[in-house]
């Protein structure tokens, strides 16, 4: 289960309460891994993990990410550090590198350093496994030649393919998982905006080119297309996305949920 939205920054009308019914919820219907990041609400979002599932802490999955502001060896400590007092836990399983270094315009550190201090972070009992997040096979490559990489966490959905070009069968040639996030396409794939669609203040799909123009009259064209497969499988756009995401090689889906019923509701996906 992803949690970006949890972290309440860059969404709108997102409430805690719901945000933590949302993740018990999750964790009731059988999700076992839940994914958050340092820079979601500057540790809000890891905060209300801690939260949701703090006593069962131990049947859990935490996967979280250190920013791209934070790639010097001590600041992936420091950063490391924060996050493992924000989940409330003496471990974390998944670290990822959030962004490519250099990424919005912050120093660029060498890739070599920051994997040094990840191995350290494994050495020490902190961190179980190493993860990035938006690196191209380039980057993935790199990242590889200084410690073992054990996920990849990029944009991947029936709308946003582009990494099965290469990248795909980079990760399947070296048993790396791949962590699919805005797996629905930021809700897209849910079928539930129309073409008049206006997004609140402060959403940031308003600047998401799936949501724009010719390529969001084409999303509604293939929506179309999909409705009668969903229809065939009794299930909804969504869960038949996500079903989509899980079959393809190596994959699993990140799904974000803003309530308890959405959260079940992508749960079920797993059974279509």
């Amino acid at each position: 289960m992803e949690t970006w939205q949890a972290g309440k920054r860059m969404w709108a009308g997102i409430d805690d309460r719901e945000s933590i019914k949302a993740i018990r919820t999750a964790v009731e219907a059988g999700i076992t891994t839940i994914d958050t990041a340092e820079v979601y609400g500057e540790g809000h979002s890891e905060q209300i993990v801690a939260q949701a599932v703090s006593d069962i802490r131990d049947k859990l999955v935490y996967a979280s990410k250190v920013f791209a502001n934070h790639l010097q060896y001590d600041q992936v400590i420091e950063a490391c550090d924060r996050s493992l007092k924000n989940l409330n836990t003496d471990y974390i399983d998944l670290y990822q590198i959030h962004w490519p270094s250099g990424s919005f315009g912050n120093e660029i550190v060498p890739i070599e350093e920051t994997m040094k201090a990840l191995n350290k972070l494994v050495e020490d009992g902190k961190i179980r496994a190493i993860g990035v997040s938006n690196f191209n096979r380039a980057q993935l490559e790199e990242a590889a030649q200084y410690g073992r990489i054990d996920s990849l966490q990029p944009p991947y959905s029936l709308f946003w393919r582009k990494i099965e070009n290469d990248v795909v069968p980079y990760c399947v040639e070296n048993n790396i998982f791949i962590l699919a996030y805005s797996s629905m396409a930021q809700g897209l794939l849910t079928g539930k905006f129309s073409r008049d669609h206006q997004f609140a203040e402060g959403d940031n799909r308003s600047a998401n080119v799936l949501f724009q123009g010719e390529n969001f009259e084409r999303a509604q064209d293939a929506l179309q297309q999909l409705r009668p497969i969903a229809e065939s499988h009794s299930c909804t756009l969504a869960q038949l996305s996500l079903a989509w995401l899980i079959s393809q090689p190596q994959t699993n889906a990140i799904a974000g949920a803003r309530n308890a019923e959405q959260a079940e509701d992508n749960a079920k996906a797993a059974s279509v």
